[in-house]
């Protein structure tokens, strides 16, 4: 089995959107810790949180994959991006204490010109700095498409962050079915293979969860334009196989597709179908 869900609005608070998931046949799903575009986030209410974290358990939901803001930018040729994103990681790291044991999923950054090992070295030092000791959630590197100075475009690159992060225990990745395809790993006819270099070059047992998308583009365009489930270049069957792979089991999957609620509920209701 796997846990699937959509990203939704955190407006309300934690209690409205395990309340909005249910509502679509969910049990799981992802949320922006602030604007995606970045700026201060909103005030969390504890009562609320606690109130979520006993719900979230009385209903077996699965791990939630907060996301950060997209204006994180860890390794931008420019020190004042970077400093705002370390201020805003080290901000929403410190907030997920109130809703332990999920992931903090970020896309690692675009390198502006820089080199990639320069790059890749700011990620992890931001990393280093701002996650601490006894935390009790896992932050998770999203594998990317690979457009323009992208880092995180293939999984020697997510590899080599990981391997110069201290807390070894609280960081893997999220695998995003799109970005993996548009970034040029076949796993529409060599699934079994991606996932052996996957092994080799990262290890499975960082793999912590799914964003589920199908792809408007072929593989290898590095374009990261998602496509409603069955209606792009991936197509049903590959996404079938990925949802009922045994490495894939136990997960959350995270829809990203372009939807709105009616549209979620008929793509989650389309992957209980499969499992």
């Amino acid at each position: 089995m796997i846990y699937i869900g959509s990203h939704l609005s955190s407006a309300g608070g934690f209690m409205a959107m395990g309340k909005h998931a249910k509502k679509l046949g969910a049990n799981t799903f992802a949320f922006f810790t602030r604007n995606p575009r970045g700026g201060a986030a909103k005030e969390i209410d504890p009562a609320d949180a606690m109130a979520f974290m006993k719900f979230h358990k009385e209903e077996g939901m699965g791990p939630l994959v907060a996301h950060a803001p997209y204006t994180m930018n860890l390794c931008s040729a420019k020190e004042d991006v970077r400093a705002f994103g370390k201020e805003m990681l080290s901000d929403d790291l410190k907030r997920m204490e109130y809703t332990p044991g999920n992931y903090y999923n970020f896309h690692p950054g675009s390198a502006t010109g820089q080199d990639t090992d320069v790059a890749i070295l700011q990620i992890a030092d931001a990393l280093n700095d701002c996650m601490f000791e006894g935390m009790h959630t896992t932050v998770l590197l999203e594998t990317m498409a690979g457009k323009g100075s992208e880092i995180g475009g293939n999984f020697k690159e997510l590899s080599s962050i990981i391997n110069h992060i201290e807390l070894k225990n609280r960081i893997g990745v999220c695998f995003d079915t799109c970005h993996v395809w548009d970034g040029g790993y076949d796993i529409v006819n060599h699934l079994d293979e991606v996932l052996d270099e996957f092994d080799k070059t990262i290890g499975l047992d960082r793999l912590y969860a799914v964003h589920i998308n199908d792809s408007k583009n072929p593989c290898d365009s590095h374009k990261d334009r998602h496509e409603k489930i069955g209606e792009g270049y991936l197509g049903t069957k590959a996404l079938e196989a990925i949802v009922t792979h045994p490495v894939f089991q136990g997960k959350p999957f995270i829809l990203e597709t372009p939807n709105e609620d009616e549209g979620y509920a008929k793509e989650i209701a389309l992957i209980k179908q499969w499992l």
